[in-house]
């Protein structure tokens, strides 16, 4: 990285840094030293934009809610109408690299901090889930848990270890939305 850069790095730029290494290597690279080392520039820019390692891992919890759920919600919401919400949203989460979602869910393995933003994530996510269900016609006394079950799907899905177990295609996608959305108990 030329002079230039290095005295242009941003907050986001660390966070960009912070989450890519996260998805790449894991919750133990996530150490000041090495994610400065890795933009080539020193601790001290690090802590120009960040109070300490607890700020930083705060932070990027944030930036990872927003970008993996409520940016996502906001985009299919302004997209998409009906029923073709719930499966345009399977499409894209059961398709999507998931590294990073399973390295942030490591993490919340040993740090509480994590552990709450991940269940608070979950918790939103579950709740999207069912709003989409009970639009697509679902009663609402069926949908919480139907969103529930499709919800541990997804989170299992990548804890398959067999590729040929864990992929889905969109004909596969398209079944399966409208086994969750129908109407009947």
């Amino acid at each position: 990285m030329d002079t230039d850069t290095k005295d242009r790095l941003t907050r986001a730029d660390w966070l960009a840094h912070g989450l890519r290494t996260l998805a790449r290597h894991g919750a133990n690279a996530l150490k000041v030293g090495d994610l400065a080392a890795g933009l080539d520039v020193s601790r001290g820019s690090f802590y120009w934009h960040f109070k300490d390692a607890t700020d930083f891992r705060t932070q990027l919890l944030q930036l990872w809610k927003e970008r993996v759920t409520e940016q996502v919600f906001r985009d299919i919401d302004a997209a998409i109408v009906g029923p073709a919400r719930l499966t345009h949203l399977m499409k894209l989460a059961f398709n999507e690299d998931r590294s990073l979602d399973r390295a942030i869910r490591e993490l919340a393995a040993t740090d509480p901090a994590a552990a709450e933003m991940v269940a608070a994530v979950d918790a939103r996510r579950v709740e999207y889930l069912s709003k989409l269900m009970i639009e697509s016609g679902v009663e609402s006394r069926h949908a919480r848990p139907r969103a529930e079950f499709l919800y541990w799907a997804y989170i299992g899905q990548t804890a398959v270890m067999n590729p040929a177990l864990n992929a889905v295609t969109e004909s596969d996608i398209d079944d399966l939305s409208a086994l969750f959305t129908r109407a009947g108990g």
